[in-house]
């Protein structure tokens, strides 16, 4: 039992990642804590895109179930897993019951080697990002499952158009990645990284999120990935998979139930991997603004309030609405739901600025926050862009996106060659 409890304790002074270290308890709780994390992630997901989409068009989105609607995704989600799941008579039972499961499995395995923190990593590949775009592009394959597996015409031509621009825009968004890892060879070695973790601290090395490197060439490699990044996810304007006007609902027309919810869960999964690798590779991953410029310890002290400052600024919003709630007794439950909720988020406030666990979040509430932004953007882009056409999408993607990635590709090897002879006595 000691042998066990010292084999615990003893990565919690390790300086790298549990994957790195061998520990397997460590990786297991790892790998728990994303599982959770990331469904959780979805909840929140669900309820945000409809207030905020509701808020955009000027309406109020969900109310009914709980305070605010809070408690609406817990409702979808047990309407879901009792709805009758029903499989076409002339399907493949195997591949149907299959698709949905690799879409979510490669969704979730890519944060295998996602970075919250410089330990904060299931385990760090020396070629994580080359295993992430790998993993994730394996989405394509249970989407084409999905729409063969379910034996009828509209499944089958939604899963070959989502397929294929999937695919185009994967060749885009591997330029724009290649374009980064090049920056991350501007060093005295000559020698660059694929490691997730690796690109983080070459950003804090060189001083510089790799955004605002060799400007504007990194500026333009980040917006074809991060266009090509809403294309890949199949989200508005890109949102063809699911275009009900003209392929009923794509390749996933025939699922129901709690099938159908596998497809939901990858689709904001996905969403959030590919926002992750756009953080890692050009916005500092989980450093925070301006590790360089701002340092010591007198705003390492400062930037360690943000954490608690946010959850104290959202319980104060709960409260404030709480005030501004009608004072009559068919709306005393909302009152109270809404008063309890911004009590609890202002108690993680509170606990947040204990100095020991600021000191252990920080990594991971920059990354997140980060990352937070762009499914903030995600949801503006639905609620603002009109859907493109098939034939604009791809024209995009091959006559736009490619070709400006190429040759952002290649300014930016002219650049970092031109520098890396600098380095040279």
């Amino acid at each position: 039992m000691n042998a066990f409890v010292q084999y615990i304790e003893s990565y919690l002074t390790s300086n790298l990642t549990p994957g790195a270290a061998g520990n397997m308890f460590w990786v297991f709780v790892y790998i728990l804590l994303v599982f959770v994390g990331l469904s959780v992630a979805v909840i929140c997901m669900n309820w945000l895109e409809r207030k905020i989409l509701a808020h955009m068009q000027v309406r109020l989105g969900p109310m009914r179930v709980g305070p605010h609607g809070l408690l609406q995704p817990f409702a979808d989600a047990l309407k879901l897993l009792l709805k009758e799941d029903i499989m076409p008579a002339e399907a493949d039972s195997v591949i149907f019951w299959a698709a949905p499961f690799i879409v979510v499995l490669a969704a979730f395995t890519t944060f295998v080697v996602v970075p919250f923190g410089p330990q904060h990593a299931i385990t760090d590949m020396n070629i994580g990002i080359l295993f992430m775009l790998g993993v994730s592009s394996l989405s394509v394959l249970g989407i084409v499952m999905a729409g063969w597996a379910s034996n009828s015409h509209y499944p089958l031509i939604g899963a070959l158009r989502s397929s294929a621009q999937m695919v185009s825009y994967e060749v885009a968004m591997g330029l724009a990645v290649v374009s980064a890892i090049l920056m991350t060879s501007l060093n005295a070695t000559g020698t660059g990284t694929l490691s997730m973790i690796g690109i983080v601290e070459a950003q804090k090395a060189q001083g510089e999120w790799f955004i605002f490197k060799f400007f504007p060439l990194g500026l333009v490699s980040f917006a074809i990935f991060a266009i090509a990044m809403v294309a890949e996810t199949n989200r508005a304007p890109f949102d063809l998979a699911e275009a009900e006007s003209e392929l009923t609902a794509g390749f996933h027309t025939e699922y129901s139930g709690f099938r159908w919810s596998l497809f939901f869960l990858a689709e904001y999964s996905a969403m959030i991997a590919v926002s992750s690798i756009a953080v890692t590779l050009w916005l500092g991953g989980w450093l925070r603004p301006f590790p360089n410029l701002l340092s010591g310890p007198r705003w390492d002290t400062f930037f360690s309030y943000f954490p608690g400052a946010t959850f104290l600024a959202l319980a104060a919003i709960c409260f404030f609405n709480v005030a501004r709630m009608p004072k009559h007794p068919y709306f005393r439950i909302q009152t109270v739901g809404l008063a309890g909720f911004g009590g609890f988020l202002a108690f993680i406030g509170l606990v947040l600025f204990i100095p020991a666990v600021s000191f252990r979040v920080q990594d991971i509430f920059w990354f997140s926050a980060k990352v937070a932004a762009f499914m903030y953007l995600y949801i503006w882009y639905r609620g603002t862009f009109p859907r493109y056409r098939f034939d604009q999408l791809m024209k995009i993607g091959w006559k736009v996106l490619l070709p400006v990635g190429l040759g952002v590709l290649i300014l930016t090897a002219g650049v970092a060659l031109f520098q890396q002879n600098l380095w040279r006595p």
